[in-house]
């Protein structure tokens, strides 16, 4: 259930190597927002943090014959032995009102360690499955989530025609496949298009624009949530 009705939590999941990036700046510039409209921010610095993406059988418990990952997953959510690690960025993730995951457009796709992190914290049997079913039957139906990223092109390449295609073809599969298939409700994303390639004076505009985006958003979420 959601809790809207006090204070509501935000998760932003960073994942960014550089901390004087724009994609950082930007990341610190929507968490203000966030707590200016009243929620309680809690930030995962995914490179900061140096976490460890891949999932495999090392962080079960010993397995007999063949290694079927969700299976061990939703077997150590019921046997409570999940890795202390994962558990608790679960406990963050489930605790959240809103997710945002933060990082650069990579190969039209999240980078590999937030992808990573997708893949061990979105546990089965914890967020989907087991007790729990797919989409509003998810353990995360009733919350919110949103994409908060920068790209390496301008804003007319990724428009239907442009050179590189629809962005909202790129993001299908993190909006729906992803985010929509555990239960969030998936919100506008918020993108900054080509910061490399801006001013400082422009670089500054936008990061003022990311702030009235996410405000903006942030509002809406809490009107619509009561």
């Amino acid at each position: 259930m959601s809790t809207f009705d006090a204070a509501p939590t935000a998760l932003i999941v960073h994942a960014h190597p550089e901390a004087r990036s724009f994609s950082t700046a930007q990341m610190t510039t929507a968490a203000q927002a966030l707590r200016d409209a009243g929620y309680r921010v809690d930030v995962l610095d995914l490179y900061s943090d140096a976490w460890a993406p891949v999932l495999d059988r090392a962080e079960f418990a010993p397995v007999e014959g063949h290694f079927k990952p969700q299976a061990e997953q939703q077997r150590a959510i019921k046997d409570g032995t999940l890795d202390a690690t994962v558990r608790a960025h679960l406990d963050r993730l489930l605790a959240a009102d809103l997710l945002v995951l933060s990082f650069p457009l990579w190969w039209f796709s999240l980078p590999a360690i937030l992808k990573g992190w997708v893949d061990r914290v979105f546990v089965m049997g914890g967020v989907f499955g087991g007790d729990y079913g797919l989409f509003g039957d998810a353990a995360l139906a009733g919350k919110r989530a949103m994409l908060l990223f920068t790209t390496g092109g301008p804003n007319e390449s990724f428009q239907p025609g442009g050179t590189l295609g629809a962005m909202d073809d790129f993001l299908f599969h993190i909006h729906r496949g992803m985010l929509e298939f555990v239960g969030y409700q998936v919100l506008d994303p918020v993108i900054t298009y080509g910061p490399a390639h801006l001013t400082e004076q422009d670089r500054t505009a936008a990061l003022e624009a990311v702030r009235e985006a996410v405000a903006r958003t942030a509002t809406t979420a809490r009107a619509t949530a009561h």
